[in-house]
């Protein structure tokens, strides 16, 4: 037993089931152990929780850089965002995870997030941009897409419109606006 099957069996079970239902009772059960084994390698529910969250956001980190390969500029952050809503509607669970870092607010946290979000700022960096539109504009991304995939992930889109053609529109205005800014 490790830490990583511990996380991995908790990870499928919250992709099933969601976030709210984890409990170390159904992870235990899942890995034909008792409860208190889980102990040697966690110290408790909200510590997974936190190695989850943690483990998504690095994931998403990976997805993000692997995804922006031969890329730059604004090319660079459409294939960032496509990356972004891959991830968070392929892992629903983690993904939910993920947005209770702020409750986990710990040193590495703040480094996991800030690891995932500076690949942002450096690419629109190097566009005419000031810092502080990076800083709105980044803003303003990351809203969007954890906005668009919590709907998508809660099957909130009802019309029969194609859900990716919107995001797809939704994500070029941002970045035709963002363009906009340039030099100013």
């Amino acid at each position: 037993m490790t830490e990583t099957r511990i996380i991995e069996v908790a990870i499928e079970i919250i992709n099933q089931e969601g976030f709210a239902n984890l409990s170390l009772k159904k992870v235990s059960k899942k890995l034909k152990i008792k409860s208190p084994s889980l102990y040697n390698h966690i110290s408790n529910l909200e510590d997974l929780k936190n190695k989850i969250s943690l483990y998504g956001w690095k994931q998403l980190e990976e997805k993000m850089l692997l995804s922006i390969v031969g890329e730059s500029g604004y090319e660079a952050i459409k294939c960032i965002a496509y990356a972004f809503y891959d991830y968070a509607t392929e892992n629903k669970g983690i993904f939910e995870a993920m947005l209770w870092y702020n409750k986990y607010m710990t040193e590495e946290g703040n480094q996991v997030t800030h690891n995932t979000f500076d690949i942002l700022f450096k690419i629109l960096r190097k566009q005419n941009l000031s810092d502080e539109t990076v800083n709105h504009f980044i803003r303003t991304l990351r809203g969007f897409l954890e906005g668009y995939v919590l709907l998508v992930n809660h099957r909130a889109f009802g019309h029969p419109l194609s859900i990716q053609k919107s995001f797809d529109f939704s994500l070029n205005i941002l970045i035709n606006g963002v363009k906009n800014m340039e030099g100013k």
